[in-house]
């Protein structure tokens, strides 16, 4: 078992580790080079690794002649409303579902996770909701929708002046670290890495769900 799948094992829900969310351009005014950061205190959003669609069994044995229902998370899309301290980020998804029989009305509930994570590990929130879908009698497919929304300290969020300096200022042809990724620096590094946040949504799986999604 890889670290990785151990990691999301763990935390029950499949987090995936992603990347620092700062875009940049490199901008040269004369002699000097320098990079502007684009940066947001919005969390990006996204669905982790494993966690987009989820499998149901009618018996004990993972096997196509005992599947009976699979959804899967689509459309996902998000807003977010920077004014004031607290910033309030807020996705919205599909849920798209199939069963094997389709005799009869069904409802089917599936539970998703929002979680809010800091720095590519740090858990500082996580809730638990429900998506309800209805299957008409003689129905295969049915769609459902879903919303997650979470709060983010925009102080948190926000890399203090110092480190936008070091990462922003221009730099002369000669000058010592003129030809380093200012993000090379350790220091700078942990600080964009602290005031990176993600709001992901995902279905709460189950740990045989988790691993069969990662090993089919």
């Amino acid at each position: 078992m890889t670290n990785r799948f151990r990691l999301l094992t763990a935390l029950g829900m499949g987090l995936a580790l992603a990347g620092c969310k700062t875009d940049g351009e490199l901008v040269v005014q004369g002699n000097a080079v320098g990079i502007t950061a684009v940066r947001t205190a919005c969390p990006a959003v996204g669905i982790p690794d494993y966690t987009g669609d989820v499998t149901l069994f009618r018996g004990a044995t993972e096997t196509l002649a005992d599947l009976d229902v699979t959804a899967a998370m689509t459309n996902l899309t998000s807003t977010c409303n920077e004014e004031g301290e607290r910033v309030y980020s807020e996705a919205s998804f599909d849920v798209v579902a199939r069963r094997t029989d389709v005799r009869g009305s069904r409802t089917v509930q599936l539970p998703y996770f929002t979680t809010v994570l800091r720095g590519g590990s740090a858990v500082v929130t996580k809730r638990v909701g429900t998506v309800t879908l209805t299957f008409a009698d003689g129905q295969e497919r049915a769609q459902a929708s879903g919303k997650a929304g979470a709060f983010v300290n925009r102080a948190q969020a926000t890399l203090p002046a110092d480190v936008v300096e070091r990462i922003t200022r221009k730099r002369k042809p000669g000058d010592p670290d003129a030809a380093l990724d200012p993000l090379a620096d350790p220091e700078v590094r942990a600080a964009v890495q602290r005031a990176t946040f993600e709001l992901l949504v995902g279905f709460q799986l189950t740990e045989d769900q988790l691993r069969y999604n990662a090993t089919r």
